[in-house]
This record gives structure tokens, C-alpha cells and sequence, in this order.
């Protein structure tokens, strides 16, 4: 095994340290094959480029900042305790202490290089830096052996040797008692690894920068779990994913309006609640471990780590927790991207992938909408509860017989819209007062919800003309409301969606879009007793949804049959990035296609053979003349042949557009991606795989990047195959 440069003791050593003589004829081995009379070429400064290291399992990569943030390292390097934005300015950069640190997450410094020279083992993949004061020891080397003093070589103290053969062949050489003991031959053991000098003399793809103007900005908050994909990477490298994805096919389908200034990017950044709820502040991992069974304990761990999120956030005291961390997280970036970007004015966008998206549909269901007029109560009065008694009450609902009753039993109107249909039985008021005084309760706002449980049966409009309503449920029965800044509670509402009444936080911003991926929405409310969304009811902050899945993702759930029952509509099918349809998607309609067709022709075949048969013979039958007998075959052969062609044109003519709700604007909310060839072999095999697959789909940013700038005016163009 090579041992790299800055694990020896020489980086602390003196200059002294290095030995300077004609490298002997046995250390070249069989590297000799140069042309050793060429003549010396002259010095030239070599041109640096700043990397930063990479840590994960142990391993450290290095990785090239852009072309345009190594300039701006490079010449900020002179100056004392500068600090430079990189990368989108989600890091930065203390030149002087040679650290990076990130701005928006949680993570160790890393450390950073100015590289001039490189190393490669016989067994490395790519070529590492070497630490600078080594670097800057090999250049001065580099200016003494270009005064045609080739074939010199730099000793360390361990044995190790650098050999400059010629400007095209410098070798780094492992001494024999430093080979690996498994090595096969005396060849391998005298295998030299590779120096280079210079980042253009080494194959790294090194990236030119991101667009300094952000279009648009979008959170992305993920699902169970500390992993979001089976590399078990965290959300802060799959969004790394996602953006670089973005940046590629801006690159491509919006290459003209790039080079002609109009776009600039989309910045995407990690929203992460996991590691809030699992840390030392709830003290629930600790709880649990407490009562965790010791067999198959790795089984365990994955579940208490994992799983036991969906029953987190169904605990009112947890998903307290839950809720909050996502909000407070979504507006302490959104604040602080705001300041490192004093020129944005683009909109802002929410992503949620798996239980995340039910985490923010439960978030934005529960916004309040500064703009809304105040709901109005039957007799057209608005409600004041400041202003009003329960006897004023009382008499707009014309029920002032029952003003004795309910003072009786000391009922004030806040501890009236407390009550539910049993409580009023109790008290002796008959089924159609008390279904007026509830009705009026949850109509008028009198039940603290959430704006957006508020759902009352007929539509109100806000100032922006758009309708407000909300959800029908399966129960007959009201069921007692309480004040969200009360104790927490498992009960639901006949006009709420079944959420944990919590006290749900305000964003700081109006969402422009909400987009699921792999989203369990639809089961959730189902199992919340939800039985039909109505089709007015829209996000009271955020006029845009939708829900994107892999057809095998065994957690996602489609919207739009609660909210369209009476149609079967398919979903929306999500064009490949290259255009089209997969390969094997359009074979296997043009096999649908030709079964069809082929049961039509059947069809008729048979028809024909069975009345046929079933005619009675021609010789009994009086004589006709041709014409009638040419008459009654072809009526007979233009019936078949309209019946195949009126099925094949239904199949073909497109169904006509149907408005699916308000929560996407009308538009259609669920979108399917295509499946991979490989995938749809065995969807069963592929199925944990497919609800992970959205933080590298390019057809899925795609489609993102479609909506964010068709809504900036600004269309996508198919490149070029």
C-alpha cells in the first residue's frame, strides 16, 4: 500500500531533510523508455487551482472548486483573515486557516489546498494533492532539474523516493520493505506510482461555476429516517444531487435563454427535522432503547431509527416537534438566504418526499391567509367574539329560548363553540338548535382551528376572487374542537382533514408550488376518515400542487380520484428528459394498440360466422335480386367495419380537458414518472429503489424547472438528439 505524502514526517521537517543525487539505474526499473536527449525545456511558473477535501467511511476525496471560485481563492490568498463565498455561496471559505464551512447546514469544516502537485498510487483511482509546503519543496526542485539536470531524485526519510525521469515522467517509488506481503511478482513490488505537476496534467473534470443570479429558490424536506436513499446518503448530498441535476439540464434545454442572460439557476436547499427529533433535546431515542428487546438488534436500530418516525408525527407531543423544526427550519434559511442574497426577488417553492410531503401538506393546510374577508355568518352578519354575548348570539340565530338553559349550566359562547351534539342533548335542546348552533360555530370561525381545517359548506370567496372551502368527511357526527394552544388531542373534525391538533407555525413566506415525491397524502387522509377533497378546496397560501411518484413506489398514493370520483382519469405521464417515451413504454402501447385491434377484427369475424349460421338456408329463402343481396352484405361489412373504427378512434381522440380541483389551479395534480427498461422486468424487486429514485431523476427536475419558469415566462427547449 502507497503511502501519500502528508503521513510522513517529513511535511514538519526542514529543507535539509531532502537528499539531492544521480538516481541510480536500478530505481527507474523498467521506466527507462523516454527519450532522454531531448532538450531542457524552460521553467514556467505552474498555474495552482484550490480543491477541497471529501470525507465519507473513512475515505478522503479531493474535489476541484469551479474555475471561477479558484480565482477568486487564488486572489483573496495574500490577504489576512478573508473569508470567501463558494459553491452558490452555501460555504465559505477562511482562506487564511484553509477551511470550509457551510452556511445553511450542519457539517464539520472541511479542509481546502491550493494544489500545484499531484500523486497517484498503483492502486488509486485518482490523483490526490499534495499537502502545500510539499508542493512548494517539489517546485523549487521542479526550477533546479529543468536546467537539464533530469533523473534527479528527492529521498524521504522512510525510504520513499520522487524521481524526475523527464517533464512527462515523474514517479513517486515504495521502498521494498514497505510492499504489500500478498504482492504476486517483483515487478508489482517495484511498481512505481504517478506524479504530475499541475491540475492540467492530471483527468479531473473540473466544473466552470454557477450562475451568481438565483431565479428561484426551493426547500426540500425529506421523509423517514436519517437516509433518504439505498446509499444511505443524508438529505444534504441527495439535494446536492438534485441541484446538480438542475444545472445540467438548464445547460441544456434552456441553453439560449442561458447564454442570452434570462435565466440565471434554482438554488435548492436541505430541510432537515430528523436529526432535531432523534437528539439529545427529546431524549425519545433513549426512551425507546430502554424498552427495546436485545435480539436482532441491528433490525431494531433501523426500525427505532426509521420507522418509528410515521408514529412520531401521529403523537400530538412529537409532532409538535416535527412540525416545528420543519418551520422554524424552512424560515431561519429563508431568512438567511435573503440576507446572503439581497437581490432575490424570485418566488419560493416546498418540496416534500415521502412523509415530508405530509408534513407540509398538513403545514400549508394549517397557513392563515392575511387576505381572507372574514367568513360571514348565515343571516350575513360578520361574527366578532370580542364584541359579542352569547345572548346576541342567540338571537341572530333566532334559538333565545335556549338563553336560560345554557346560563344554567354557566355556558359563555367560548365554552359554547367547545361543545358537541352530545353535550347540547344533554342540556335538552332539540336536533335542529343544535345542529344550527354547531353549524354556525364552525362556520363563523367561533372553533379555534387552523385556516385551513376551516372548511365550511358553503364557498366564500377571499380578495383574490378565489374560492375557500375545504373537506367532507365520512362522519355523521361533529366531534368536540379545541383551541390549538391547548393540550394537544387525537380527535378530528367532520369539516377538518384529521390532523393532530397541534398548534401549527406560520412560514414566513407564500409557497408558489408544493411538490410531493413518493407521497402517502392520499392514504393518510383516507385513514383519517377523509372521503372526498372538495374540488374548491386550494392551499390558502400556496395556489400550486403537485403530486410526482414512480409507478412501483409501494408508498405513494394518487390525489386526484378524491377529488374527481366520477372519472377515471389517468395520470399525467412525465415526458423523458430526451424526449419521448422510453423505448420499451412505446412498444408496449404499440402491443396494446395492436391487441385491440385485433380483438375488434376477431370480434367482427365471429359476428359474421354466427349470423351465418344462424340464417336460415338461401334455398328457402324467396329469391331476391342482386342489388338487395349486395345491399344486405355491405350494411353488414360497414357495421363491423364502423364498430372497429369507432374503437379504435375513441382510443385514439384525446380526452377532453376536466378541471381537477382547485389545489393545483384546476390543473392536473398527479404526475407519473416512466419506469426504467430494467424496472419493469420485476416492479417487485425494484419497488423499495423506486420510492428513493427522485433526488437523481432528471425527468423529475425537469419538470420542476418547466413549472418555475413557464410561471417567469420564459419555455424550455427540447435539445438536440
Amino acid at each position: 500500500q502507497s503511502y501519500f505524502p502528508q503521513d510522513f514526517p517529513l511535511m514538519n521537517s526542514s529543507p535539509e531533510t531532502f537528499i539531492l543525487d544521480e538516481a541510480s539505474p536500478s530505481s527507474t526499473s523498467s521506466f527507462e523508455m523516454i527519450d532522454m536527449e531531448s532538450g531542457p525545456a524552460p521553467y514556467q511558473e505552474v498555474q495552482p487551482h484550490w480543491f477541497f477535501c471529501r470525507r465519507a467511511d473513512d475515505n478522503a476525496s479531493w474535489l476541484p472548486f469551479s474555475r471561477k471560485d479558484s480565482d477568486k481563492l487564488e486572489n483573496a490568498n495574500q490577504e489576512d483573515e478573508v473569508v470567501i463565498a463558494v459553491e452558490g455561496e452555501r460555504y465559505d471559505v477562511h482562506v487564511k486557516d484553509r477551511k470550509r464551512y457551510a452556511v445553511y447546514w450542519e457539517q464539520g469544516p472541511t479542509e481546502v489546498r491550493r494544489c500545484t502537485w499531484f500523486y497517484k498510487g498503483n492502486k488509486d483511482t485518482r490523483f490526490m494533492p499534495y499537502p502545500e509546503d510539499f508542493s512548494k519543496r517539489l517546485e523549487a526542485f521542479m526550477i533546479s532539474v529543468t536546467l537539464n539536470e533530469w533523473k534527479r531524485k528527492l529521498e524521504f526519510p522512510n525510504g520513499e523516493t520522487v524521481i524526475l525521469h523527464n517533464p512527462k515522467l515523474m514517479m513517486q517509488y515504495q521502498p521494498i520493505g514497505l510492499q504489500d506481503e500478498w504482492v504476486s511478482s517483483p515487478s508489482e513490488q517495484t511498481r512505481p506510482g504517478t506524479v504530475k505537476r499541475g491540475v492540467n496534467n492530471i483527468p479531473v473534470e473540473i466544473p466552470d461555476g454557477e450562475p451568481e443570479k438565483v431565479d428561484h429558490l426551493v426547500f426540500m424536506v425529506h421523509g423517514i429516517g436519517p437516509a433518504c436513499d439505498l446509499r444511505f446518503r443524508s438529505i444534504i448530498q441527495c439535494v446536492n444531487d438534485f441541484r446538480s441535476a438542475s444545472l445540467s439540464l438548464l445547460t441544456s434545454h434552456y441553453k439560449r435563454a442561458e447564454q442570452d442572460g434570462l435565466i440565471g439557476r434554482v438554488e435548492f436547499l436541505p430541510v432537515n427535522w430528523h436529526s432535531a427529533l432523534h437528539g439529545d433535546a427529546t431524549g425519545v431515542d433513549e426512551d425507546i432503547q430502554r424498552i427495546t428487546l436485545p435480539s436482532i438488534s441491528r433490525l431494531r436500530h433501523f426500525t427505532n431509527d426509521t420507522l418509528l418516525d410515521l408514529f412520531f408525527y401521529n403523537s400530538p407531543t412529537y409532532c409538535q416537534t416535527i412540525v416545528d423544526t420543519v418551520a422554524s427550519e424552512i424560515n431561519m434559511l429563508h431568512t438567511l438566504f435573503r440576507k446572503r442574497h439581497s437581490d432575490f426577488n424570485g418566488a419560493v417553492s416546498v418540496v416534500g418526499h415521502s412523509l415530508g410531503s405530509l408534513i407540509l401538506f398538513d403545514l400549508l393546510t394549517n397557513q392563515r391567509n392575511g387576505s381572507r374577508k372574514a367568513k360571514e355568518v348565515p343571516c350575513g352578519e360578520p361574527l366578532d367574539l370580542n364584541g359579542d354575548t352569547l345572548q346576541q348570539t342567540l338571537s341572530r340565530l333566532g334559538l333565545q329560548q335556549y338563553l336560560d338553559t345554557l346560563q344554567a349550566e354557566n355556558v359563555d359562547l367560548e365554552s359554547l363553540a367547545l361543545c358537541q351534539d352530545g353535550d347540547l342533548k344533554d342540556l335538552g335542546i332539540p336536533l335542529g338548535p343544535r345542529k344550527k348552533i354547531l353549524d354556525y360555530a364552525f362556520k363563523t370561525g367561533a372553533v379555534h382551528l387552523p385556516e385551513g381545517l376551516q372548511a365550511p359548506p358553503q364557498m366564500t370567496s377571499n380578495s383574490d376572487g378565489n374560492q375557500s372551502t375545504g373537506f367532507t368527511m365520512q362522519q355523521s357526527q361533529f366531534h368536540r374542537a379545541q383551541s390549538v394552544t391547548s393540550a394537544v388531542d387525537y380527535e378530528y373534525f367532520d369539516v377538518g382533514i384529521g390532523q393532530v391538533s397541534i398548534d401549527y407555525p406560520q412560514l414566513a413566506f407564500h409557497p408558489q408550488t408544493f411538490f410531493a415525491f413518493g407521497s402517502p397524502i392520499g392514504m393518510f387522509l383516507t385513514v383519517r376518515g377523509l372521503k372526498q377533497i372538495d374540488p374548491n378546496y386550494s392551499f390558502p397560501t400556496c395556489k400550486s400542487f403537485y403530486n410526482i411518484y414512480h409507478p412501483y413506489d409501494p408508498v405513494a398514493y394518487r390525489l386526484e380520484p378524491m377529488i374527481v370520483t366520477d372519472v377515471d382519469l389517468e395520470p399525467m405521464l412525465i415526458p423523458h428528459h430526451k424526449g419521448r417515451k422510453r423505448m420499451h413504454l412505446e412498444l408496449k402501447d404499440s402491443f396494446t394498440r395492436m391487441s385491440m385491434d385485433l380483438k375488434n377484427n376477431v370480434l367482427g369475424s365471429l359476428r359474421t360466422a354466427w349470423q351465418s349460421f344462424s340464417r336460415i338456408p338461401v334455398a328457402a329463402l324467396p329469391p331476391v335480386d342482386e342489388g338487395n343481396a349486395t345491399t344486405e352484405r355491405d350494411l353488414h361489412e360497414t357495421q363491423v367495419c364502423d364498430e372497429a373504427e369507432s374503437s379504435g378512434s375513441a382510443e385514439q381522440t384525446e380526452q377532453p380537458e376536466i378541471k381537477v380541483g382547485m389545489l393545483n389551479g384546476g390543473r392536473r395534480i398527479d404526475y407519473v414518472l416512466q419506469e426504467k427498461p430494467i424496472e419493469s422486468f420485476n416492479e417487485y424487486l425494484f419497488a423499495i429503489q423506486s420510492h428513493l429514485c427522485y433526488w437523481e431523476s432528471e425527468d423529475t427536475a425537469l419538470l420542476l424547472l418547466k413549472e418555475i419558469y413557464d410561471k417567469l415566462g420564459v419555455a424550455m427547449e427540447q435539445p438536440q438528439q
